[in-house]
Order: structure tokens, then C-alpha cells, then sequence
């Protein structure tokens, strides 16, 4: 069964995980995503993974030494930096923090309320993956 984006076309970020099902198992206890689909190879690795979170999805899979995989660098390969960040909407920032926090998420940003509206804060994950939580959602301006 298949279900389609509440806004047609979408945009879904895609990440790579020397231990997927480990960073799995944290991004649903810390920040609250939900597995949809997690597809193995051979070697019990993660092929593929769907995780949702509300209406939004990430996609993430195994490191790997193939054509797509030497295009995608790991935070601890180039200083613990990253070239995008995933942004998610979440409606209890506050608690979100908290629970991510509790779970060992790296702090980057600390919670603030935001001028533009909103609060929000940003964290690496187990991996030195970046994440931004915000209750400022753009498709619904306050």
C-alpha cells in the first residue's frame, strides 16, 4: 500500500550510517521517528530504511564503497561538519529537546524561541549527523 504526500511532490533527506539499525533504533527513541520499512542485504546490513515522522520521512541506509556512496562523506571523515542538515517540525519543541537531550543527543544550538516565530534548537546525532528541530512550521506562517 502506498500513500501519497499530503503536497504531491516532496523532498525526503537521505542518510548514510556505519550502524544503521543502532541509529534506527536512537532516532526513533530521541527524536521520535517511526520505522516504515527497514530492508537488509545478505549480510543483515541496512540496505534501506524508511523512518516517518509525521508527514515527513528520511531515507538511510549502510555506509558503503559503491559509485553513490564515495560521493557521501561522513561528519567524523571532514571535521565533524555537514553540507546539509535535516530540518523537522515537531509541535512540543520544548519536549522534544528534553527527550532527544535525554537520550545523549549533542547539543549544537540549545533551545530558544526564535525571532521569526517558533522555538528551536539543533543536535548531532550518535554518528555526527546535524538535525534542527523547530516548532516554526513555513507551510503554516504564525
Amino acid at each position: 500500500m502506498s500513500a501519497s504526500h499530503p503536497h504531491g511532490s516532496t523532498i525526503i533527506p537521505c542518510l548514510r550510517y556505519r550502524d544503521a539499525h543502532a541509529a534506527i533504533e536512537w532516532l526513533c527513541k530521541a527524536f521520535g521517528f517511526e520505522k516504515q520499512a527497514v530492508y537488509e542485504n545478505e549480510d543483515g546490513g541496512v540496505e534501506h530504511a524508511q523512518l516517518i515522522f509525521g508527514s515527513g520521512m528520511v531515507m538511510l541506509g549502510e555506509v558503503r564503497d559503491n559509485e553513490f556512496g564515495r560521493h557521501i562523506a561522513q561528519p567524523d571523515e571532514i571535521g565533524g561538519r555537514e553540507t546539509q542538515c535535516a530540518c523537522v517540525i515537531v509541535s512540543n519543541c520544548k519536549s522534544h529537546y528534553q527527550q532527544a537531550k535525554a537520550a545523549g543527543a549533542v547539543i549544537v544550538d540549545d533551545y530558544a524561541e526564535k525571532d521569526y516565530g517558533g522555538a528551536g534548537y539543533s543536535c548531532h546525532d550518535p554518528e555526527g549527523h546535524l538535525w534542527y528541530f523547530g516548532s516554526y512550521d513555513p507551510w503554516q506562517p504564525e
